[in-house]
């Protein structure tokens, strides 16, 4: 399945009583489609996943998917560290439209590569959905090896990675040693054009929030020769992709997106909101990555 190239882990709108808001993710959902993003990940890392219950993920999912309506791709987040748990939760958001699911390593347990073939086997094996595995050692604490992606990419319809671990010598492997129909995406916004020029698919993108065009931009740039351009965006993105980083995600892009008028509230415990610095540093970074584009745009013309 084809889930585009520029994919948005959205964060979960909350009110300001820190309760699921539909009314804003509705808002914020039409925010993303307008700005470039071809497929949305709800209850990733990004969507403050592990301070949602049950209910609350499978609302949004339900919620997302009527709000997107055929749009977009919507991929949900139903992985954790308990097999049975991300079976019975994949279970029930196959019974609601979505199209497809993501799992994350198992965390905390400290699987080794069996054990970690056998969750995602078991995952993918009770669903008729396209599952795609999530990498992100700096969280889990367990890197799945290229060897382990590549032998689940044989399962039918385990069909995509998002790569969140850094290393673009184990993505090299994996995009080497998998057929062309099984994806890999950048699970890292600063990697976007890294990984499409080693033969990566594109991005789960958290930077897509507030600066989608630019990243859509960038990659269609990509896609159609124009590396140099492309190269030039990257670089100019890049200082603020850092910045958006810089304090624990999704913070930072809460933040900026309540100073733009996209109204998603705050963050949920054990996450903090920025401090003053914090907030200085994000917003200064924002401005001068417009005012630079301002200028770009200026010579283009």
């Amino acid at each position: 399945m084809d889930f585009g190239s520029l994919l948005t882990a959205m964060v979960t709108p909350f009110d300001e009583k820190g309760n699921v808001s539909l009314e804003r993710t509705t808002n914020l959902v039409e925010h993303l489609l307008k700005t470039g993003s071809e497929g949305i990940v709800v209850a990733g890392t990004t969507g403050e996943s592990p301070t949602l219950t049950t209910d609350e993920k499978l609302r949004l999912f339900e919620h997302v998917v009527k709000t997107v309506a055929g749009r977009a791709k919507v991929i949900v987040g139903t992985g954790g560290n308990n097999t049975r748990t991300s079976v019975a939760l994949s279970k029930e958001a196959a019974k609601l439209g979505v199209d497809a699911i993501m799992a994350v390593a198992p965390f905390y347990n400290k699987p080794n590569q069996e054990g970690i073939y056998a969750h995602y086997k078991a995952i993918a094996s009770s669903v008729d959905l396209p599952l795609v595995i999530y990498n992100i050692p700096s969280r889990s604490k367990v890197n799945i090896t290229a060897d382990t992606i590549i032998r689940l990419s044989k399962i039918d319809n385990i069909v995509a990675v998002k790569e969140a671990s850094g290393n673009l010598d184990q993505m090299a492997a994996i995009i080497s040693g998998t057929d062309e129909h099984f994806h890999l995406y950048s699970g890292d916004d600063g990697l976007t054009l890294p990984v499409l020029s080693i033969g990566g698919q594109g991005v789960i993108s958290v930077a897509s929030h507030v600066i989608g065009p630019e990243m859509k931009s960038m990659i269609t740039d990509y896609q159609a020769g124009n590396n140099q351009r492309a190269a030039e965006a990257h670089r100019m993105m890049l200082p603020f992709m850092r910045e958006l980083f810089a304090a624990p995600s999704p913070a930072p892009v809460k933040t900026l997106l309540n100073d733009l008028g996209i109204a998603v509230g705050p963050v949920r415990l054990p996450m903090v909101p920025l401090n003053s610095r914090e907030h200085q540093l994000l917003t200064e970074s924002y401005t001068a990555l417009k005012n630079k584009q301002k200028v770009q745009d200026k010579v283009s013309k």
